[in-house]
C-alpha cells in the first residue's frame, strides 16, 4: 500500500523540492499552502500529469481547526497520513529594537505554533496506527542564533524543542520525531540578500556553495525511510559544513 506524505509550505522551494521527490518514490503527496496558489497549482499539475497522486489543501498552520482539515483531508483521499514534513516558515530580518510587533509576532506563530499545531493534528492518527514520521524543517539558525534573526532564531531554536520533546513523547508509539536545520540554501527565503552579501556569507562554508532545496529533500526522505527507524529526537544539520 502506499504511502502518505503531508508537506506544509509545499508550493516553492524546500517544500516543493521535497514534494517532487516523495512523488517519484511513490507516495502519495499533500501538498499544504496558504498564499502561493499559482506556484502550488503548477505543481500539482506537474505531479498530477506525470501520474503521480496528489492532493492539494489550502491551509494556514496558524490555525489549528485548519490542520486538522488539512490531516483529515489526507485521510480521507488517502486513508492514512504516514509521514508529516512541517516545512511551512517565514523570515523577517531587523534588528530587535527596530522589529515590528506584528512581524515577530507572526514569525513565531507560523515557524513555532504552526508546527505544534500540525503536530497535535497528526499525533491521534498516526498514535492509532502505532507507526509515523515526523520531520520538523528547523534552522542552522536555531541552533547557533543569528544577528538581527533574534525572532527567527528563536523560533526555529524552539522546533527544536519541540521535536527533542515530541520524539521521546511519541517513542512508545512507534512514532519518530526529527528535525532538519538547513544552512545557507538556494532559496527565495534569501532573497532579501545581496550578491556581495550571500557572496560573503559562502566563503564562510567549508564546501564553499549554497545547499540546494534537492539536498535538503533527501534528507527528509532518509528520515522518513524505513532506514530511520532507529532515529529519534535528532537534528539533521544540511548546513555544508558551517559551524559558528
Amino acid at each position: 500500500m502506499k504511502k502518505t506524505v503531508v508537506i506544509t509550505g509545499a508550493s516553492k522551494g524546500i517544500g516543493a523540492a521535497t514534494a517532487i521527490l516523495f512523488a517519484r518514490k511513490d507516495f502519495n503527496v499533500v501538498l499544504g499552502y496558504k498564499d502561493s496558489y499559482q506556484s502550488v497549482k503548477l505543481l500539482s499539475s506537474s505531479l498530477s500529469g506525470q501520474g503521480f497522486s496528489v492532493l492539494t489543501v489550502k491551509v494556514d498552520v496558524t490555525n489549528k481547526l485548519e490542520t486538522d482539515l488539512l490531516i483529515n483531508e489526507a485521510i480521507d483521499k488517502f486513508g492514512a497520513v504516514d509521514v508529516l514534513i512541517n516545512n511551512a516558515g517565514i523570515s523577517v530580518s531587523a534588528p530587535i529594537n527596530e522589529m515590528d510587533l506584528y512581524d515577530s509576532d507572526r514569525i513565531f506563530d507560523v515557524n513555532l505554533k504552526g508546527v505544534y499545531n500540525c503536530c497535535k493534528s497528526v499525533v491521534p492518527h498516526m498514535v492509532e496506527s502505532k507507526a509515523g514520521k515526523i520531520i520538523n524543517i528547523s534552522s542552522m539558525w536555531g541552533q547557533v542564533g543569528a544577528s538581527c534573526e533574534v525572532a527567527y532564531s528563536a523560533s526555529k531554536a524552539g522546533v527544536i524543542g519541540l521535536t527533542k520533546a515530541l520524539a521521546k513523547e511519541l517513542a512508545p508509539s512507534g512514532i519518530n520525531v526529527n528535525a532538519i536545520a538547513p544552512g545557507m540554501i538556494n532559496t527565495t527565503m534569501n532573497s532579501n540578500l545581496t550578491v556581495d552579501e550571500i557572496d560573503e556569507f559562502v566563503k564562510q562554508i567549508p564546501l564553499s556553495r549554497m545547499g540546494t532545496p534537492d539536498e535538503v529533500a533527501l534528507a527528509a526522505y532518509y528520515l522518513a525511510s524505513d532506514d530511520a527507524d532507529y532515529i529519534t529526537g535528532q537534528v539533521l544539520g544540511i548546513n555544508g559544513g558551517y559551524v559558528v
